[in-house]
């Protein structure tokens, strides 16, 4: 007898009659089963527990064998509902989603805000966070406006623009950005943008309510006169910048427009949101200083974070204002959070007043040149036409303006099949953009991979 034959056919037998029936309809007994198929009863017994287990029959003790009840079939679950509920999609998440996606494998990234690994100082953070996280003190409840001492550093920072006690402590620059737009403006208010601007600041506005209006700029930053008329046409009474090296364009605010620029808003009542993102990252030259430290009457907010500058995971930013500003931000951040982790917040005071940190932007400065040079390079090699004609001092992108007719999505994604990772000029700007642009990173991949990535970027254009 082949008791594998023997098997097959019995439960051939039981499936057969067991589909289509009644649950609880009783099936052969194994004496009836053993005696049709000429098997044993342990073959028997064993086709039974194969269908036992797919859920078709059951076993009742001294009964016999059964078929099983079937759970009620299972209902696709209806989400359509919620298309309703939620209302439209929040403009600039694809673009967001897109910005800070991972490159694919095999894929050279000319594109992301943030270092690449091999620059971070991952073993100075590691150590610091090691050693904060073995102190009990540092898991307790600390002041929801974050650690004097950190926020001291900050103030210090500032230029003397602001005190320890005008600011707070929040988790990363976007956190922080996003909730001066909040506590500062209300729904329907009007927000003024340089034009081209960052991403996150034009997603950040949109999901506040607020009403995003573009302020030409230039190689020499935003244009006063052009901000005075902004102001005079829309009553805004929010300004949103980066004076050095905005994201995406690298410009730096020229000496000649900052003390303009700060009458302006003077002029219009308005609050000035100071991002100064990229203080850490000059490359040439020494940095001016912030726009808060000659601001004595609280119209610049200042907004600086470390994130950029050291590794993503630090996700630590101070922002603070003079005056009921600096209240309305701190109760902002308040009741967005309550207060950011206190071992990362004495990790990051550990980092900043060590040698470990002079030490890193040294060796940063150093590297982003390197970077920034083997990309102009490259480009003057096998794209010349992209070259742009104002190298920025620092940051880490250039913004390359592509020829008239250029569709720079469509480049952007030529660029992905050819195997590198680029970001189109269109998102950037809150209205339409005056001319294609591409902006490429220099920070997130090593030297001896730019003129690859070039070459392969030049393949989009073909």
């Amino acid at each position: 007898m082949n008791d594998g034959n023997a098997s097959a056919r019995v439960i051939q037998d039981l499936r057969a009659r067991a589909t289509g029936a009644e649950p609880g309809t009783r099936l052969p007994s194994v004496r009836e089963l053993t005696a049709r198929h000429q098997a044993s009863p342990v073959t028997v017994a064993g086709a039974i527990r194969h269908l036992v287990a797919e859920g078709l029959v059951e076993t009742r003790s001294g009964r016999g064998t059964f078929v099983a009840d079937r759970p009620p079939a299972r209902r696709t679950p209806d989400l359509s509902w919620q298309t309703v509920a939620l209302g439209p999609r929040p403009a600039g998440e694809t673009e967001m989603q897109a910005l800070l996606a991972l490159p694919p494998a095999g894929a050279i990234p000319l594109s992301g805000g943030y270092l690449d690994a091999d620059l971070q100082p991952t073993a100075a953070l590691g150590a610091a966070l090691a050693r904060a996280a073995r102190q009990p003190a540092s898991w307790q409840r600390g002041p929801v406006e974050g650690r004097a001492d950190l926020r001291d550093w900050f103030a210090r920072e500032s230029g003397a623009g602001l005190r320890a006690d005008d600011l707070v402590i929040c988790p990363g620059g976007q956190a922080a950005l996003a909730s001066a737009l909040r506590a500062l403006g209300t729904p329907g208010d009007t927000l003024l943008v340089e034009s081209p601007t960052y991403l996150g600041a034009l997603a950040a506005a949109r999901a506040a309510g607020l009403r995003v209006v573009p302020v030409p700029a230039d190689t020499d930053g935003v244009r006063p006169d052009q901000l005075a008329a902004a102001f005079a046409r829309t009553g805004a009474r929010l300004f949103y910048c980066q004076p050095l090296f905005a994201n995406p364009s690298g410009a730096t605010l020229a000496a000649h427009r900052r003390a303009e620029v700060l009458s302006v808003v003077r002029a219009a009542g308005a609050f000035l949101i100071e991002d100064d993102y990229a203080r850490d990252l000059v490359i040439d030259g020494e940095e001016p200083p912030p726009l808060a430290a000659a601001d004595p009457d609280g119209h610049v907010v200042y907004l600086r974070s470390l994130t950029k500058s050291a590794a993503p995971g630090l996700r630590i930013a101070a922002i603070g204002a003079r005056g009921p500003a600096g209240a309305r931000l701190r109760s902002a951040r308040l009741l967005d959070d309550f207060f950011v982790a206190g071992p990362l917040q004495q990790a990051t005071l550990e980092f900043v007043t060590a040698p470990a940190w002079g030490r890193h932007r040294r060796t940063l400065r150093a590297a982003l040149r390197s970077r920034r040079e083997a990309l102009l390079a490259a480009l003057a090699r096998h794209l010349p036409a992209l070259v742009p004609p104002v190298i920025p001092r620092g940051g880490l992108h250039l913004w390359v303006r592509l020829p008239d007719g250029t569709d720079d999505v469509a480049v952007t994604a030529a660029a992905a099949t050819a195997g590198v990772v680029v970001f189109p000029g269109r998102p950037w700007y809150a209205a339409e953009p005056p001319a294609p642009h591409l902006r490429l990173t220099y920070a997130a991949a090593p030297p001896d991979l730019m003129d690859e990535a070039v070459q392969r970027l030049s393949r989009a254009f073909g």
